[in-house]
């Protein structure tokens, strides 16, 4: 197992986070991905990060869709940011949107930064940008793992999986 960058609190986690994604991407619409096996706390974590993100001076959106179809989070959610018709939206807005299957293989390109959410003895996903243990949501762990041992689809979760 890697070992993780400790950081002292959540808060300061989650600034780190902050501006390596603005040291990438400063400035237009942007999407952020936060995914996990434990639903709950990746939703916390994208609350908090939206959060912060706006303690940044970052015009933010805040969206969960739940377990969405790749086809209809497109239609309802990214393509309305990317044109400009979503509510609130401005030119430069981040949209933080938390949800199940985000990072599969065929959805990766949506997102500008994307998070995975540990919450067990689950493997890594590959396809995100940072890796978090969230198991303590007080002290938050952030994990770097060596992509290149990992299979490009290893964390990716089907629909048959799921009703397992």
């Amino acid at each position: 197992m890697p070992k993780p960058l400790t950081i002292q609190n959540r808060t300061e986690m989650l600034d780190g986070i902050v501006a390596e994604f603005l040291h990438n991407s400063p400035r237009g619409r942007r999407l952020i991905a936060v995914d996990g096996a434990d639903e709950p706390r990746a939703a916390r974590f994208a609350d908090d990060l939206a959060e912060r993100l706006e303690a940044a001076g970052q015009h933010t959106l805040r969206v969960s869709v739940g377990a969405v179809a790749e086809a209809d989070l497109r239609a309802t959610t990214v393509d309305p940011f990317r044109a400009g018709t979503m509510p609130g939206e401005e030119h430069d807005t981040v949209l933080v949107i938390d949800g199940r299957d985000l990072l599969t293989v065929s959805a990766r390109g949506m997102w500008h930064f994307s998070l995975w959410t540990l919450a067990g003895d689950e493997l890594p996903h590959a396809g995100a940008s940072v890796i978090v243990d969230v198991t303590d949501d007080d002290a938050p762990l952030r994990y770097f793992y060596d992509y290149c041992a990992l299979p490009p689809s290893a964390g990716d979760r089907t629909i048959t999986a799921r009703t397992a």
